[in-house]
C-alpha cells in the first residue's frame, strides 16, 4: 500500500543559497576591514579596475569559444542562484511516476504530463521505448547525455579556472605598469602616489577576483556536473524499471542505493 504522498510540485532545481551567501560574507569582511582603517575611497580605483577586468575577460575570451563561454555564463548564473538538481525530489517523482504506470498505463501517465516539462529526459526515453526503440539504444542515449552533460559543465569550470589563472597575472601586468608611471613621475611627487595606487590595486583586485570569485564558481559547476549526472542515472534506472513493468517497490529499493544517505526516499510503507 502506497504512503499517502502529497503531489509533488517542486519540480525546479532545489535552491541552496549556501553560494551568494558565502562570496556575500567574504567580501563584507574585506569591506569591512577597509572602512574600519579609514580612508576607503583609496580602494577603488577605475584605472586598475579596468586593467585586471577588462583584461582578466579579454584573455579568457581568447582561450574558448562563444557557445563555451555562453555556456559558462549560464553555468555562472546557475552557481550564483543556487540552483541544482534536488535527487531525493527526482526520486520521489520518478517512483510517483511508477506507480501510477503500473496502476494505470505509461502511455496514459505521459498523455497527463506529469515530468514531461519537469523531467524531459525521462518523459522522453520511455516515449521511444514506447514506440518500439531497443532498449540498448536508448541506454545509449541516456549514457551519451551524461557524457554530454558533464562534458558541458567540465568545460565551463574550465572557463573559470582559466579566469583565476589570467587574473592575477593581469594584477601583476598593472603593478608593472603603475611602477612604470611611478618611475616616470619622480620629479612630480603629486603624481607618485595615484601611480603607485594603481601598482599595489591590480594585485590585490586580481587576488580577490581569482580566490573569492572564480576559484569558487569553478568548484561549484564541477559539484553541480557530478549531480547532474547522478540525476541521469537516475533516469535511466527509472526508465528500465518502468518499461519492464517492475514493482515500484523494486524501484525504489534501486533508487536508494544510488543515492546518498542524506537524500534516500521512502515512498511505501
Amino acid at each position: 500500500m502506497t504512503k499517502s504522498t502529497p503531489q509533488i510540485t517542486n519540480t525546479g532545481p532545489a535552491r541552496n543559497p549556501m553560494t551568494l551567501i558565502g562570496l556575500g560574507l567574504a567580501f563584507a569582511l574585506i569591506a569591512t576591514a577597509i572602512a574600519l582603517g579609514g580612508n576607503s575611497l583609496a580602494f577603488f580605483n577605475l584605472r586598475a579596475a579596468l586593467i585586471v577586468l577588462g583584461g582578466t575577460t579579454a584573455v579568457t575570451f581568447v582561450s574558448f569559444t562563444w557557445e563555451e563561454t555562453r555556456d559558462a555564463g549560464r553555468a555562472m548564473g546557475s552557481a550564483l542562484a543556487g540552483g541544482r538538481p534536488c535527487l531525493s525530489t527526482t526520486a520521489m517523482q520518478l517512483l510517483q511516476f511508477a506507480d501510477k504506470a503500473r496502476r494505470s498505463s505509461t502511455e496514459a501517465v505521459i498523455r497527463s504530463g506529469m515530468l514531461v516539462k519537469s523531467h524531459p529526459q525521462f518523459a522522453h526515453a520511455i516515449q521511444l521505448l514506447g514506440d518500439g526503440i531497443a532498449e540498448p539504444m536508448v541506454e545509449r542515449m541516456l549514457e551519451e547525455e551524461v557524457h554530454s552533460s558533464l562534458q558541458r559543465h567540465h568545460m565551463s569550470a574550465r572557463f573559470f579556472s582559466r579566469a583565476a589563472e589570467v587574473a592575477p597575472a593581469m594584477g601583476l601586468i598593472g603593478t608593472l605598469v603603475g611602477l612604470v608611471q611611478m618611475l616616470g613621475s619622480l620629479e612630480n611627487p603629486s603624481a607618485i602616489g595615484p601611480a603607485m595606487g594603481v601598482a599595489l590595486l591590480t594585485t590585490l583586485y586580481g587576488a580577490i577576483l581569482a580566490n573569492m570569485v572564480f576559484s569558487p564558481v569553478a568548484a561549484k559547476i564541477e559539484r553541480d556536473a557530478q549531480t547532474e549526472a547522478a540525476k541521469i542515472s537516475l533516469y535511466r534506472a527509472g526508465v528500465f524499471s518502468v518499461n519492464a513493468r517492475e514493482s515500484p517497490r523494486k524501484l525504489e529499493l534501486l533508487l536508494n542505493s544510488m543515492l546518498p544517505p542524506a537524500e534516500r526516499v521512502r515512498y511505501f510503507k
